[in-house]
């Protein structure tokens, strides 16, 4: 098992390893000590199933943690990103005063990026704040969401943006999780693994461009848990550095957007970052050949790079996104491959640059 300790205002560790799944009533004295806090558990129904049936693939994590002595209760919902949303929060709210969960208790959000943002908004906000943790069950949430404390839902006008700051007490990553989930999951996973290494450390981008992870997967995973890390610890507010964790996001979530989520996180992050790496380099920003690498990586991965949406429509969309500060967005380019910039872009300048008739 690695353990990566989290120096951020609420300091926390993340496990990662394979079997945590089962270990997890051993490793929460770690957070109550001897206390047994009801603990609320929040999940979506496919997750659920994998731990209901005859076959039980995965360990009933309920159970173990009833026979732990700690008082369980759990609400279901809807997997995918349409549940993202405060008409699921307000379930959420109603079955935690029904279980009379308190301050002193504990929310465990497990399953995916959807579940985690939810379940920590959830956590953040009833009763002005109830510690959670987070056990993130695929891909995209160990490497990413599940750390740092950024939660929230989705609205009409855009991905995101009702949300707070709230950092888990613990993060437990079950690699073996990663064994159940489709292709295409872990496709969308290894667009923001793809991300970390464009960003922030060019010898991982070079590893991915050799093909799958293989049996060098938790090695990844870890290398992108401390990654984000040091962003996160140097930035927690996200006033500064940790705004180039969002390489590809503003204009993925302008497709998803567009798309009605019919294109995934990963298939938009993976299109968003090929799109800016083009303009980067159209701009003279970042070298030759930088987007022809980035979309070759992502191919091999199983993600695309093109998008029929028109960039005038895309471009509307970004400029709905929570980092737009009054008429400016911040974009994240690339100087090269492993180093990230920020640049302030105004309203009326973005169409011009992503169709590079213009120069940041």
């Amino acid at each position: 098992m690695k353990t990566i300790h989290v120096a951020a205002g609420r300091p926390y560790d993340i496990q990662i390893g394979g079997g945590l799944l089962g270990e997890l009533p051993a490793l929460l004295p770690g957070i109550c000590g001897e206390r047994r806090p009801r603990l609320a558990l929040i999940t979506d129904d496919r997750v659920d199933a994998l731990s209901d049936g005859a076959r039980r693939p995965v360990p009933d994590l309920q159970a173990a943690l009833v026979a732990a002595g700690y008082p369980v209760c759990k609400f279901v919902f809807p997997n995918g990103e349409a549940s993202k949303t405060l008409g699921t929060v307000r379930e959420v709210y109603g079955f935690l005063s029904e279980n009379s969960v308190t301050r002193t208790d504990l929310i465990l959000a497990v399953g995916g990026g959807v579940v985690g943002d939810l379940a920590g908004f959830a956590a953040a906000t009833w009763l002005r704040g109830v510690s959670f943790v987070q056990v993130p069950t695929t891909l995209l949430a160990m490497v990413d969401s599940s750390v740092g404390g950024k939660t929230g839902v989705d609205i009409p006008e855009g991905k995101n943006l009702v949300g707070a700051f709230w950092q888990p007490s613990l993060v437990v990553c079950d690699t073996d999780m990663l064994s159940f989930l489709p292709a295409g999951t872990f496709a969308d996973g290894m667009a923001e693994v793809i991300k970390y290494g464009a960003i922030l450390d060019e010898a991982l981008f070079s590893l991915l461009e050799s093909g799958a992870p293989g049996d060098r997967l938790r090695e990844i995973i870890a290398r992108c848990v401390d990654l984000k890390r040091q962003v996160v610890e140097e930035d927690e507010r996200d006033q500064g550095l940790r705004q180039i964790l969002n390489f590809g996001h503003t204009f993925g979530h302008a497709i998803e957007k567009e798309s009605a989520f019919s294109v995934t996180h990963g298939q938009g992050v993976a299109i968003g970052m090929a799109l800016m790496a083009r303009a980067c380099e159209r701009a003279g920003l970042t070298p030759a050949g930088t987007a022809d690498r980035i979309a070759r990586c992502c191919a091999l991965h199983g993600l695309p790079t093109e998008t029929d949406y028109p960039l005038d429509i895309l471009c509307a969309h970004a400029m709905g996104d929570k980092k737009r500060t009054g008429d400016r967005i911040t974009l994240v380019t690339l100087e090269r491959l492993g180093k990230a910039a920020l640049h302030p872009v105004a309203a009326a300048e973005l169409p011009g640059f992503m169709k590079g008739g213009a120069r940041l």
